[in-house]
């Protein structure tokens, strides 16, 4: 009755880190620009001496959907969105790069051009972007980062930098723990290219609501089934231990 007993919490626990991943994109559902995470489970048989009995359920994260989500319009020209498959390189707390396709854009007291979060956004070179005093601030369709000066006598746009826009392959990219998407370690350095932003609009999470809804049901059911199997084991065992006291 052990092997029936492990296996059935074994399924439990898988279960149980499979709906956490399931919980975790429903709550980010209206997280602007939030990748949903995939999820499967495989058999993995039991390894040592003999023949492999047993074969346990195992939970993975095999991959993350980096399709898009839909587009909304905010009015507000510091929001930008790429297009066409492109990202936008921002610098992750650990001083790497990330990639995230929209942004809503702040300028910092000191000048720092970072994100909602206040992750710097990187230059076509990889630098931090910083923007001097300023009357206003423009995104053009290429990434393109204009402003008129705070003392500039005129409303004259002057071109400051422009943003990191890459096209990696997203087979080559996958999604840390710590929620930012990277390059694989494996993976060939990208290259600046064209890709066009929209600015006054932001990318919506591609969280289906609905698939996550049904699919928390039925991962709830499948946990009351290996809880159900555990107590089915536990009833088996009693059975045993009153036919051997008969003896």
């Amino acid at each position: 009755m052990d092997r029936m007993l492990y296996v059935a919490m074994s399924g439990a626990k898988e279960v149980m880190l499979s709906q956490a991943n399931n919980a975790n994109n429903l709550a980010n559902a209206n997280t602007d620009g939030f990748k949903q995470d995939f999820n499967i489970f495989r058999a993995q048989h039991m390894q040592g001496p003999g023949w492999n009995s047993r074969a346990y359920s195992m939970d993975e994260r095999p991959a993350t959907d980096f399709s898009p989500g839909a587009i909304k319009v905010t009015g507000r020209g510091l929001d930008v969105v790429t297009k066409e498959d492109g990202f936008i390189g921002i610098q992750s707390p650990t001083g790497d790069e990330a990639f995230i396709r929209s942004a809503s854009l702040q300028v910092l007291e000191d000048g720092s051009l970072v994100d909602v979060k206040g992750n710097p956004i990187l230059n076509e070179g990889g630098a931090p972007i910083n923007v001097p005093p300023s009357k206003t601030i423009t995104i053009g369709d290429d990434g393109t980062i204009s402003i008129v000066p705070a003392d500039s006598p005129s409303n004259q746009l002057v071109v400051l930098d422009q943003l990191r826009l890459v096209k990696p392959n997203t087979q080559d990219l996958e999604k840390g723990l710590d929620g930012f998407t990277r390059l694989k370690a494996d993976a060939q350095p990208v290259n600046q290219e064209f890709v066009s932003v929209v600015s006054g609009a932001l990318e919506s999470s591609n969280v289906n609501t609905a698939e996550a809804l049904v699919n928390m049901i039925e991962l709830s059911r499948k946990y009351e089934l290996q809880v159900k199997m555990m107590s089915t084991t536990k009833t088996h065992a009693q059975k045993s231990d009153q036919l051997l006291s008969l003896r």
